[in-house]
């Protein structure tokens, strides 16, 4: 009996040992490795309902389903409540440390509609300092004026419903000079390096600005990470 004690004990003992080195030390403790960041807004939306379902919601269940957990941050980190619609878990952009993530992706509502508010200091922070470690980031639509705030846009291509520079006569007011430097390529999606932009969110969507690109901004973005 006590030979088969110790058999047991050195099973144990080995199997322990075994998942440590496979698993590594980040997962050995509980933690997947493989965190993005998502930044939002709150209460900055034509239609939050419609954004927190149908940009929010699909840009987490693509991620989800390639193997990513994801973090959602504000300014605030408040709840998110639009009139049906909620995101409960929303941490403070304040706290979040760079590197406990992969990358990170901004839906439209990161923004909201041109010309949005000021942007968050923090979010342009936190963007460039992924980029400078060499991860991917992603933004859909207004978003893509956290990248031109931050003077991360020059010499890089990017998307956008309309060019910002010459958003054309429907759109006089809405010229954009945070984009000077920047390379306009269209609304549909665009990667440059470790920037991946698109030009058409719901809300854009839904009034008539052209073909929402949630979904091909997130696979993208997905495949810049290396699915799980």
């Amino acid at each position: 009996m006590r030979k088969i004690i110790i058999i047991l004990t050195i099973m144990l003992i080995m199997g322990v040992f075994s998942s440590h080195s496979i698993m590594g030390p980040a997962e050995a403790f509980g933690q997947s490795g493989r965190k993005v960041l998502m930044i939002a807004r709150e209460g900055y939306s034509t239609d939050l309902d419609l954004m927190i379902k149908n940009e929010v919601g699909v840009m987490t269940t693509l991620l989800k389903e390639a193997g990513f957990e994801v973090d959602i941050a504000s300014t605030s980190g408040q709840p998110i409540l639009g009139p049906t619609q909620k995101i409960e878990k929303v941490l403070r952009l304040s706290e979040i440390k760079s590197a406990d993530y992969v990358g990170i992706i901004m839906p439209c509502m990161a923004v909201g509609m041109f010309p949005g508010p000021p942007v968050s200091p923090e979010a342009v922070a936190i963007v460039k300092k992924s980029l400078a470690d060499g991860k991917p980031v992603a933004a859909a639509a207004n978003a893509t004026i956290i990248l031109a705030e931050g003077g991360i846009l020059k010499g890089k291509k990017y998307a956008y419903a309309t060019d910002p520079l010459n958003p054309g006569k429907e759109w006089p007011k809405r010229t954009d000079q945070r984009f000077q430097g920047g390379i306009y390529s269209g609304a549909g999606v665009v990667q440059d390096g470790k920037i991946i932009t698109s030009g058409v969110c719901p809300t854009l969507d839904k009034l008539g600005l052209g073909k929402n690109e949630t979904v091909e901004l997130t696979q993208k973005f997905i495949a810049a990470l290396g699915s799980k």
